[in-house]
């Protein structure tokens, strides 16, 4: 059944979408898998089904513990495509460092990587290459924030909750590099093997989409699919999977959110030495938050125009509609703040001061998102990611940070 719908959704959604005559690419179909040998025979056929007519190879890059190379290596031989598998001791670099061994051992013009679960359809593999091939484009994302996309596959509602709040955080914190990319999350994309500088890049946790984005000037383009349900087998997803995405988002990202942290804090002892001072003098706590984060609110707004956001300024949109939406966020959130920090103290024992650092710790995240995916989101632009000039004098929006593998993860869909 998931077979015939994800065939059907292929040729419905995309019914267009076919590589012309005389175009000849060779493609290879790269599959990091980590226990998966359930899925092995079911992937490679219906991957071969797919690619009829295409030149293209299947290369599973394994770091099973159980007998899944044993048996990629029996599928191999009546496959009617060729099947190889790289099957590594050592996890060096999780999913991530699979994907990229697995594009290294490929000659292809075009690499497709997806998870061996069948949570990703491989009848859209021909309709990837020919989006990027009529397209130009260096990487086709299959996207399930696009129109005809979603998520349906994942497990329960606090997954979808965990992936839609990690993109949205991402793309805020990257609003350039993604501004042309819907789900950077995804582990099923296509790719052009020349556009990419694989030695920039440093293999961590299981986001490698990111990583190629992050650190490459690439042209992107989207097509939309549904995340399907796992085939058999368990997801790898754990605590220890989100703890290496944050730490591979923060080693990309460092720049931007490093300053509006600062000021952040700038700002948060700014708030909590007028309040005190306030209080000090006989304002009653609520009046002192109050007129504390009046001041705040103004004072951080000029200095995130001048030191954080100063490249977004110019994405079409006035000084005033900006300061418009900063001081109506600020506003809403500070009312909200403030109400919180009346039922706190009046409910509780907590100090006054103690309970406003928590509230303001918390709005911290929620006002990074929101100035960078509302107050200064990039207008869309073509499908061309630019990495910032030099001479601009403008700050990068990567750390590249030390080089090297980071974590031994394993994989999940």
């Amino acid at each position: 059944m998931i077979y015939l719908t994800a065939a059907a959704l292929a040729l419905t959604t995309h019914p267009a979408r076919t590589i012309g005559p005389g175009l000849e690419v060779t493609i290879s179909v790269v599959i990091p898998t980590f226990n998966e040998a359930p899925n092995v025979a079911e992937i490679v056929a219906r991957i071969e089904a797919a690619a009829v007519g295409l030149s293209a190879d299947i290369v599973f890059v394994d770091d099973s513990t159980d007998d899944t190379p044993d048996v990629i290596r029996a599928v191999a031989k009546t496959a009617g495509i060729p099947v190889r598998v790289i099957h590594r001791d050592q996890a060096t670099g999780g999913l991530s460092g699979a994907v990229l061994e697995g594009l290294a051992a490929s000659s292809s013009d075009w690499c497709v990587v997806m998870d061996g679960d069948l949570q990703h359809p491989p009848e859209l593999i021909p309709i990837l290459i020919a989006s990027g091939t009529s397209q130009d484009a260096d990487v086709v994302v299959a996207s399930r924030n696009l129109k005809g996309g979603s998520s349906t596959g994942l497990d329960n509602v606090m997954r979808h909750l965990i992936s839609g709040s990690s993109n949205m955080l991402t793309r805020a914190m990257f609003p350039l590099k993604l501004r042309n990319c819907t789900d950077p999350m995804t582990g099923f994309f296509a790719i052009r093997r020349d556009s990419v500088d694989f030695t920039a890049l440093k293999p961590r946790g299981f986001k490698i989409l990111l990583e190629i984005l992050a650190r490459n000037s690439v042209k992107v383009v989207e097509e939309p699919f549904v995340f399907g349900e796992r085939h058999a087998g368990q997801s790898k997803a754990d605590f220890r999977q989100g703890v290496r995405f944050v730490t591979q988002l923060a080693a990309l990202r460092f720049g931007r959110l490093s300053g509006f942290a600062v000021i952040g804090a700038i700002g948060a002892v700014a708030n909590l030495l007028i309040m005190a001072g306030l209080q000090a003098v006989g304002t009653w706590y609520l009046a002192s938050a109050i007129v504390a984060a009046v001041l705040t609110i103004l004072g951080n707004f000029v200095l995130l125009e001048r030191f954080v956001f100063h490249d977004l300024r110019r994405e079409g949109r006035s000084v005033w509609i900006r300061f418009g939406q900063s001081i109506a966020f600020n506003g809403v959130e500070t009312a909200v703040r403030t109400a919180a920090l009346y039922v706190i103290v009046e409910a509780t024992a907590i100090p006054s001061i103690i309970a406003q650092a928590v509230l303001i710790a918390i709005g911290f995240v929620l006002r990074f998102v929101y100035h960078a995916r509302i107050v200064y989101r990039p207008r869309n632009g073509p499908a061309q990611v630019l990495l910032l000039a030099p001479e601009d004098g403008l700050r990068s929006e990567i750390d590249t940070g030390p080089t090297g593998p980071v974590g031994d993860s394993r994989h999940d869909g």
